[in-house]
């Protein structure tokens, strides 16, 4: 095994071939580890009360424990499906029309459409890296015995999201894309403050609403039956990593002070602002010869980009306002982004118990017609 340390996430893409060959191939000696090293003055505290003081979470905390579903066993990986269909509905293309894209063969329109599901699952890798690497720093810095069991066991289900995004990039699209600079931006702020109410601003709120606004955009637009049934069981555990957030910062963040509170709504507000703009990619488009500005406003004005952007705030605005950080002085900004008019949608606060409780969706599955 060679371990390399390096000051910045890898900028090349990764290929992978066939799984069963490499396995063949490949010896311990030639794994490489990539390791990118951050410091944080995390502050620790043990908490000697283990009666439970929030019902709430404790639920929450059960129903993890109850659907806490396997990668290997309860996803159907041998799920036939026709490579060739392309990954997402039609219409979702908002180059369908593009010059540079009309000119591309068949064989590499269809490469293109899976090296950009690629790029867009790359970021939800990385990302769920990021949130096992949170969640596990909640474990020592949440302030009570509730919030620790829930953070440790939310720490299993990211590492589970990472395991399968991991293993479909792997089989399935054969191509990872490094990580986004405004994602890996947003994680190491979160990784790195030392406030363990932001880490959970950050995480729960922030970063796990934008992962229920991704993963609800692509449940609804792709094609692949297997890709369905991966984001549908990673949706049911953000939900409940959204409302553990939620519920549990309502009464911590008011007995923060007016500064302390206008602080954090500072850092929501430009999360959110990252969010809207900066995380659409354009490197796929660049591989195939579209214009880096063009692809990044086509991106963002593609009926893609507008469902992930209403689900986003939609789901967003309500939890941050019922939180107590749509202060008067980040309104404005946030009517400037034109999403103020989610503010008074049902917030996760209110939690659905019912779909939380479904039993889950898994075993072998049909392929998609």
């Amino acid at each position: 095994m060679k371990v390399n340390l390096v000051d910045h996430p890898p900028r090349d893409i990764r290929t992978f071939g066939d799984p069963g060959e490499l396995a063949d191939k490949l010896s311990p000696e030639d794994v490489e580890i990539v390791r990118e090293i951050f410091n944080t003055p995390l502050k620790g505290s043990y908490n000697w009360d283990y009666e439970s003081a929030n019902a709430k979470i404790r639920r929450l905390y059960e129903l993890g424990k109850q659907f806490n579903w396997n990668a290997e066993m309860d996803v159907d990986w041998d799920v036939p499906f026709d490579m060739a269909q392309g990954p997402s509905q039609a219409g979702m293309n908002p180059f369908h029309d593009h010059p540079v894209f009309l000119a591309m063969s068949d064989e590499q329109k269809n490469s293109y459409a899976w090296r950009s599901l690629a790029q867009v699952l790359s970021q939800f890798l990385h990302g769920e890296q990021g949130a096992m690497m949170v969640a596990s720093q909640l474990v020592s810095c949440a302030p009570t015995y509730d919030a620790k069991l829930y953070a440790a066991s939310q720490t299993f289900d990211e590492a589970r999201h990472v395991e399968v995004f991991n293993k479909y990039l792997r089989t399935r699209c054969k191509v990872e894309y490094p990580i986004n600079p405004s994602l890996k931006l947003l994680l190491d702020k979160i990784l790195t403050d030392e406030r363990w109410d932001l880490k959970f601003i950050g995480m729960q709120v922030l970063i796990e609403g934008l992962a229920l606004a991704a993963f609800q955009t692509m449940a609804q637009t792709t094609r692949d039956p297997l890709l369905r049934q991966i984001v549908t069981l990673v949706m049911r555990d953000e939900g409940r990593h959204v409302a553990f957030g939620v519920n549990y910062l309502e009464d911590w963040i008011k007995a923060l002070t007016e500064e302390e509170i206008e602080e954090r709504a500072q850092f929501a507000y430009e999360a959110c602002a990252i969010m809207r703009e900066r995380l659409f990619s354009t490197v796929v488009e660049e591989e195939f010869g579209f214009d880096k500005e063009e692809a990044r406003r086509a991106s963002i004005d593609s009926e893609g980009g507008k469902a992930f952007r209403n689900f986003l705030f939609e789901r967003m605005i309500p939890n941050l306002k019922r939180v107590g950080l749509l202060t008067e002085s980040v309104r404005p900004k946030f009517e400037a982004l034109g999403v103020l008019h989610y503010e008074n949608a049902a917030s996760d606060a209110e939690i659905d118990w019912a779909a939380l409780e479904r039993p889950l969706e898994t075993g072998t599955l049909e392929a998609a017609e």
